[in-house]
């Protein structure tokens, strides 16, 4: 399992990725989709979800690529991530995907 379509269809993150996902802590988030846009396409783990920006970790390698765009820094590793919730995969793949 490598591409995002394959981690779409079985919403599971590629095991060779070794590095965990990361997460936005909203509490400090200011909404501004820089992050958003330096995600690869590749991996297109970030989705803005209501007012908040959420990160899918099934689909976040924790590349990093998001880090340098974002002026608060309120993006952080997650080593004790969850599966996301179902609502979020509603965004990942849809009309709406800014990835596809």
């Amino acid at each position: 399992m490598s591409g995002r379509a394959e981690r779409l269809a079985s919403r599971q993150r590629n095991p060779k990725w070794q590095v965990p996902p990361l997460r936005i802590d909203m509490s400090i988030c200011i909404n501004c989709d820089a992050c958003l846009r330096a995600c690869p396409p590749q991996f297109g783990a970030i989705f803005n979800h209501g007012v908040d920006v959420v990160i899918i970790p099934q689909l976040c390698s924790g590349c990093d690529k998001c880090l340098p765009a974002c002026p608060v820094d309120c993006i952080v590793p997650d080593p004790e991530w969850t599966a996301a919730p179902g609502a979020w995969w509603a965004l990942a793949g849809g009309p709406e995907d800014p990835y596809v």
